[in-house]
C-alpha cells in the first residue's frame, strides 16, 4: 500500500487525506518530512533532542488537524516549518514586536568582534566557532540566516516561515552576514 503512496506528490497525498481520510497518505507525508523537520526542531529547541522530538510530533498533529487550511501557495515543507516556528515561538512566549523590529542602530545588537576569538584549528572547531558567532546575533538574524543558508530556503520562504515582510527578512540576513563576517574576520586571515 505504501509503495502506491511513494510516487504521489505532496498535493496528491494531501488530496487523499482530505477526500478519503487516507491515514497511509498522511503517514507518507510524515515519512517524507520527519528528518528535516526534526533537524529544524532541534535548532528551535537549542539542541534539546527530547524537546525537538516533542515539537516535531506536535507539528505533525497540528498539521493533520489543520490540513484543510493548507492552501498550497507555499511548499508543504515551508508550511510545516512555519507551524514549527510558531509553536516554538509560542512556547518561548516571544513577543511579536521582538521578531519584527529591525534595529536601526546596528551597534545595539552587535557584540564587539574582539570578544569572540575563533580557534582556527579544524572543521570541528570551525563549526563551533560559527555556532558561537551565530549565537552573538539577534534571534531574528540567527533564524533568518539558518533558514536561508542551512535549510537552503529562499528569502520568500524564510519570510513565510517567520511571518515577516520580505524586506525585513532581507535586512536580518544582510545584517547577520555582516556581523558574522566581522566576528569571523580572523578566519579570513588564516584561510
Amino acid at each position: 500500500m505504501d509503495r502506491q503512496h511513494d510516487s504521489l506528490s505532496d498535493a496528491g497525498l494531501i488530496a487523499r487525506v482530505m477526500t478519503q481520510r487516507d491515514p497511509h497518505a498522511f503517514r507518507q507525508l510524515v515519512l517524507r518530512y520527519q528528518s528535516p523537520l526534526r533537524r529544524w526542531a532541534r535548532r528551535l529547541c537549542d539542541g534539546d533532542e527530547s524537546a525537538a522530538d516533542d515539537l516535531a510530533q506536535e507539528v505533525f498533529i497540528k498539521a493533520y488537524q489543520s490540513l484543510h487550511s493548507y492552501r498550497g501557495e507555499a511548499r508543504f515543507s515551508t508550511w510545516l516549518y512555519r507551524i514549527a516556528f510558531n509553536l516554538a515561538a509560542s512556547q518561548r512566549r516571544l513577543a511579536r514586536e521582538r521578531w519584527t523590529r529591525v534595529d536601526l542602530d546596528d551597534a545595539a545588537t552587535e557584540v564587539d568582534a574582539a570578544t569572540h576569538q575563533p580557534s582556527h584549528t579544524g572543521p570541528t572547531e570551525a563549526r563551533r566557532d560559527l555556532d558561537g558567532a551565530l549565537a552573538l546575533l539577534s534571534e531574528p538574524q540567527q533564524w533568518a540566516l539558518r533558514l536561508s543558508l542551512e535549510e537552503e530556503l529562499t528569502h520568500e520562504e524564510v519570510a513565510e516561515i517567520m511571518g515577516l515582510a520580505l524586506g525585513t527578512v532581507k535586512t536580518h540576513i544582510l545584517r547577520g552576514k555582516k556581523a558574522l563576517k566581522s566576528y569571523l574576520s580572523s578566519w579570513q586571515e588564516t584561510v
